[in-house]
């Protein structure tokens, strides 16, 4: 059996290899879980200073799974299930001491580039585009997303991304603040070299200083996310919206 996630100790420096390409990493459940327990495992571990999260094969990821969006749109109890072992996964990114990269190639959409907001940088390639076109689905971004985005880009921007599922390349991404630095693993790995020059409890510290301040109400609006989320799931929306995405042609939509 293939495992989902790969990881690859350089030094101090973990890395976090999202493995299945076959699906252009596509986050289904066993996948969110092997990143949470891939990343759970660096965080516990003393001789790792750095994580840097990066995919296998031609894109970093696709986003969620349009299977497992399908099945989570049958029941709000479900949306909640899945949503909460995302949410365990991609808050270890932030929540963790150690500084957290990453680097995206080919493609990082919907809950993809959550997972990257939730990360301490991010690197692009010149070649890669980004975005959150959940509301091409019928749906919002709702495993931090919608509160991580704005906090980053600015309001501004965020409702421009979030609203209109604007896909951007990486020049516009960096314009944004969106990503620290274009390029490929060399210019990652020269980040990860600054990030080992200073001194880790420091960089820890400093870290969770900055977080707190920038989103002191980050539980209060994740709520806010998944309230509004199962608001779409009752609505004809999402339906229409993931079937367009299945069928590969244009939704059609009714209107408020």
């Amino acid at each position: 059996m293939v495992d989902l996630v790969l990881t690859e100790d350089r030094d101090a420096v973990r890395h976090v290899i999202l493995n299945r390409p076959e699906k252009r990493n596509a986050f289904n459940l066993e996948l969110v879980r092997a990143v949470g327990a891939a990343l759970r495992a660096a965080a516990d571990d003393p001789s790792v200073r750095v994580v840097v999260l990066r995919g296998n094969g031609p894109v970093f990821s696709a986003g969620m799974d349009i299977a497992t969006l399908g099945a989570a749109a049958s029941s709000a109890s479900q949306l909640r299930s899945f949503r909460r072992d995302c949410l365990d996964a991609w808050n270890l990114a932030e929540e963790m001491l150690k500084p957290t990269v990453c680097v995206i190639h080919g493609a990082c959409l919907g809950g993809a580039l959550e997972l990257a907001l939730a990360c301490d940088l991010r690197v692009m390639a010149e070649d890669a585009v980004v975005g959150l076109p959940e509301t091409r689905l019928g749906l919002v971004p709702d495993v931090g997303g919608s509160s991580r985005l704005p906090q980053i880009v600015g309001v501004g921007r965020a409702k421009e991304l979030i609203l209109t599922s604007r896909v951007i390349g990486a020049l516009d991404a960096e314009r944004y603040g969106l990503v620290n630095r274009i390029g490929g693993m060399q210019v990652a790995s020269a980040l990860v070299d600054e990030l080992l020059g200073c001194a880790p409890m420091a960089v820890g510290l400093a870290k969770r200083l900055i977080d707190a301040s920038a989103r002191p109400a980050l539980s209060t609006t994740l709520e806010l996310e998944v309230s509004a989320q199962e608001q779409c799931m009752r609505s004809a929306d999402v339906r229409e919206g993931v079937a367009a995405a299945a069928e590969k042609r244009a939704p059609v939509w009714r209107g408020v």
